[in-house]
């Protein structure tokens, strides 16, 4: 189910990328090319349609991140009993063993 949602994340941000350079920017950008199309819908209709697809691309991308956070594989259990199986096996009631410190000869310790 992740790599559904990762596939439609993918899909969605290039067709963002692409409505956004569509759309008309305050130095004409690449809509002025689409002189023809701007023309048989009009211009206030394209900018509208544009702004729309903008907004739900954007949207459908962030709602995409937060369900496929719930379906990211963990391993958790694996993990888990790992972790589980590592503490029943410890001994219990043992004090750590430290090396005794060695004296050196130019300063004894009293």
């Amino acid at each position: 189910m992740y790599t559904t949602f990762a596939i439609i994340i993918v899909i969605a941000s290039i067709l963002l990328t692409l409505v956004v350079l569509v759309q008309n920017s305050k130095g004409g950008g690449l809509a002025a090319n689409f002189a023809a199309g701007n023309q048989t819908l009009g211009v206030r209709q394209t900018a509208d349609f544009l702004e729309k697809a903008t907004w739900t691309l954007a949207l459908t991308i962030l709602v995409c991140c937060i369900a496929a956070t719930a379906f990211i594989a963990t391993g958790s259990s694996a993990r888990q009993s790992e972790l589980q199986n590592r503490l029943e096996n410890v001994q219990t009631g043992t004090t750590p063993q430290f090396p005794a410190p060695q004296q050196d000869a130019q300063f004894p310790i009293e």
